[in-house]
C-alpha cells in the first residue's frame, strides 16, 4: 500500500518512513529502560544489541508477523519539526485494504517529550490519513494491560475501549501480557478530530 509521507506533516511533528540511515540514532535513543517499562519490547541488558537487531529487522519487514499477527505494516520515524530531531517511532500495522481497517501501535517516544503536544499531533496525522485519505472504516489500538499511561493517552485522543484479551501473549522478559483493545470508527472521526485539534491547541509544547 502506498502512503504519501508528504501528507504526514504537522506544526510540531512530521513522519518519515524508516530508513537504514536512521538505525544508529534510533539504537542510541531506544536504549532507555524508561521507554520499555510496560511493553518490555526491548530490555536494556547485556543482550540489548541482539534484541535491537531483531527489533529493527522486524520494523523494516512490510509483511512481519509479530505479537498481534501484524501482517502488512509501515514503520515511521517521528521527527520534531522545530529542530528535525528524532523523538520516537510508530507504525501502521494490520493493514487490510479489503476490510478497510488498520491498527496504530509500536509507538514510543523519548521521555523528554512525554505528555507534550507531539503524540497528540502524531496521532492526528495518522488518524486523519487513515480516515480521510485511505477511507478506512476502523483504526485500532492494542495496549498492554499494565500500561495505564498509554491507555489514558489513547482514551484522551478518542479511543473507545472495546475489551480485554486475557493472557494474550508473552513479553520478551517472559511475563504474561493481557491486551486492552481500543478503536475509533470512521463515523466517529469528525467529532474525535475536533476534540483532538482542541487538545493540540491547548497542549504545552
Amino acid at each position: 500500500m502506498e502512503i504519501d509521507i508528504s501528507e504526514l506533516k504537522g506544526a510540531y511533528v512530521y513522519l518519515k518512513e524508516l530508513a537504514q540511515e536512521n538505525i544508529p540514532s534510533i539504537k542510541a535513543l531506544a536504549k532507555d529502560a524508561r521507554i520499555w517499562e510496560f511493553t518490555k519490547t526491548l530490555l536494556v541488558t547485556e543482550t540489548y544489541e541482539q534484541q535491537f537487531e531483531q527489533y529493527i529487522s522486524f520494523a523494516f519487514n512490510p509483511n512481519g508477523d509479530g505479537m498481534f499477527g501484524v501482517g502488512l505494516q509501515k514503520t515511521f520515524v517521528i521527527y520534531r519539526s522545530s529542530d528535525d530531531a528524532i523523538i520516537g517511532m510508530t507504525r501502521y500495522y494490520g493493514l487490510n485494504e479489503k476490510h478497510k481497517r488498520l491498527d496504530i501501535g509500536y509507538t514510543w517516544y523519548i521521555p523528554e517529550v512525554w505528555k507534550k503536544v507531539y503524540n497528540k499531533e502524531c496521532k492526528l496525522l495518522l488518524l486523519q490519513y487513515a480516515f480521510e485519505v485511505l477511507s478506512f472504516n476502523r483504526v485500532g489500538f492494542h495496549v498492554a494491560h499494565i500500561n495505564i499511561r498509554s491507555q489514558k493517552a489513547v482514551e484522551k485522543i478518542g479511543g473507545v475501549r472495546e475489551g480485554l484479551l486475557r493472557n494474550h501473549s508473552y513479553q520478551p522478559d517472559g511475563s504474561i501480557r493481557s491486551t486492552v483493545l481500543f478503536s475509533i470508527l470512521k463515523e466517529e472521526w469528525p467529532g474525535k478530530k475536533q476534540k483532538l485539534l482542541e487538545l493540540i491547541k491547548v497542549s504545552e509544547k
